[in-house]
């Protein structure tokens, strides 16, 4: 099936062809082939806008034209991966979880509604289009956990022994801003020539190049296109490669170049700030649970859902009898549906969202995750400081966070090696070329 994209280039081809007494003008055209998907031109041209904007809004340099065209290429491929991922597994965003994101974004930005859609008309974008790029940005940033959640697994024993350690500690701990530079293994140098560029760009750190520029630059890491910023992280939040290389340095410590499994590493301590105290919220809930099938629709599974409420509320059945019969998370269906106290952030968007806000005896309405149809109620939320269930969920957070990032970057790699991408050349292109 043609993609949105390439019916759009095919019809900006038609239209262009329509007016011959004109002189050709392109409007748009393909410039990179991604599986059954395309990238415009238009798409690449947006992008480097948005890029040199937010340099020059931080007076961040950018190094040269070609080498930030590769890397926005290689951002927007990654973004078209993820984005047909999300359309294969059904992620659909509706207008209310978009509206929670952009508000999210414009308290992050200390704007207001209004002034958020300013500053996004001052870049040249309307409001609509800007709504659906942060549409598919949140499908595919669900699309990526869900899949990448499944090949995480943490052991009842990594967990124990994390909470020992965490037990032993105070509920503070430092929070590093972190830079990162990360030079991938490749088919074309080896790997005593990809050491020796990262000790080549180590040298040009120690000579005080700018940090930022050279992630731009050189960097393949996930970072790259931010100047290779990871923002404020606590130790346990950081992959574990990093965690493992901070010691005692301080403020501007250049650590590295270092080496894992995908290539050579070299960190930059930005800045260092004090403590954090922990408190924690968790909620005991139930739900059902119902997936669809190839004879059960969406559709179907709301309405089976609906017809559960109604007879919890009208007494015919109980909710917990209703989730040992036919819930589909066979963990909880032989509790009752019970998913006992957890912290909301475990949970995926949708659910994360009803549980911090359904009152406390309610149930859902029907609603949808990547796992399928649910209907939840909130039994009880309590606060928590440095209990044992709190500990035991802040080690499982850190476990979970740390594999988490490093899954995910191998999984965008498998991603990526595993696509048909083609570069389309203009004739002045080729022309050049021959």
């Amino acid at each position: 099936m043609m993609s949105i994209k390439r019916l759009l280039a095919v019809s900006l081809t038609v239209l262009l062809s329509s007016h011959s007494i004109a002189a050709p003008q392109e409007l748009d055209r393909v410039a990179v082939i991604v599986n059954d998907g395309v990238i415009l031109q238009s798409d690449i041209d947006a992008s480097l806008k948005s890029v040199r904007m937010g340099a020059a809004q931080k007076g961040q340099a950018l190094p040269d034209e070609e080498v930030l065209k590769d890397q926005v290429l290689d951002k927007l491929i990654l973004d078209t991966l993820q984005a047909q991922e999300a359309e294969r597994i059904g992620v659909r965003i509706n207008d209310q979880r978009l509206d929670e994101a952009i508000s999210t974004i414009a308290r992050n930005n200390d704007q207001t509604l209004l002034e958020l859609q300013q500053s996004v008309a001052d870049q040249g974008l309307s409001y609509a289009e800007y709504r659906e790029q942060i549409r598919d940005e949140v499908a595919a940033s669900e699309a990526r956990n869900a899949l990448v959640r499944r090949r995480i697994s943490i052991l009842p024993a990594e967990v124990e022994n994390l909470s020992k350690l965490l037990s032993e500690e105070t509920n503070k701990s430092v929070e590093y801003r972190i830079g990162h530079i990360q030079l991938r293994f490749n088919s074309s140098q080896s790997k005593e020539e990809v050491e020796a560029q990262a000790q080549e760009i180590k040298q040009m750190l120690d000579d005080d190049e700018d940090f930022s520029k050279l992630a731009l630059t050189y960097s393949k890491g996930p970072k790259a296109l931010e100047g290779g910023d990871w923002g404020w992280l606590r130790k346990e939040e950081m992959p574990t490669i990093f965690a493992d290389q901070i010691t005692t340095q301080g403020k501007s410590a250049i650590i590295g170049p270092f080496r894992s499994g995908a290539g050579f590493h070299i960190l930059k301590i930005k800045d260092v700030k004090g403590l954090e105290t922990v408190a924690v919220t968790e909620v005991n809930a139930r739900h059902i649970l119902i997936k669809t099938s190839v004879i059960l629709s969406d559709e179907g599974a709301k309405q089976q859902l609906e017809n559960y409420i109604r007879q919890i509320n009208s007494g015919e059945a109980t909710f917990a009898d209703l989730a040992q019969q036919f819930s589909a998370d066979p963990g909880s269906a032989s509790r009752d549906g019970e998913l006992g106290y957890q912290t909301p952030d475990l949970y995926v968007p949708e659910f994360k969202h009803q549980v911090e806000t359904l009152p406390i005896g309610l149930i859902s309405d029907p609603f949808k995750t990547v796992h399928g149809w649910h209907i939840v109620e909130v039994l009880d939320r309590r606060e928590v400081d440095r209990t044992d269930s709190a500990l035991s969920n802040r080690a499982y957070r850190i476990l979970f966070n740390r594999k988490f990032n490093e899954e995910v970057s191998t999984w965008l790699q498998e991603l990526r090696a595993s696509a048909y991408v083609e570069f389309i050349e203009t004739d002045e292109e080729l022309d050049v070329v021959n």
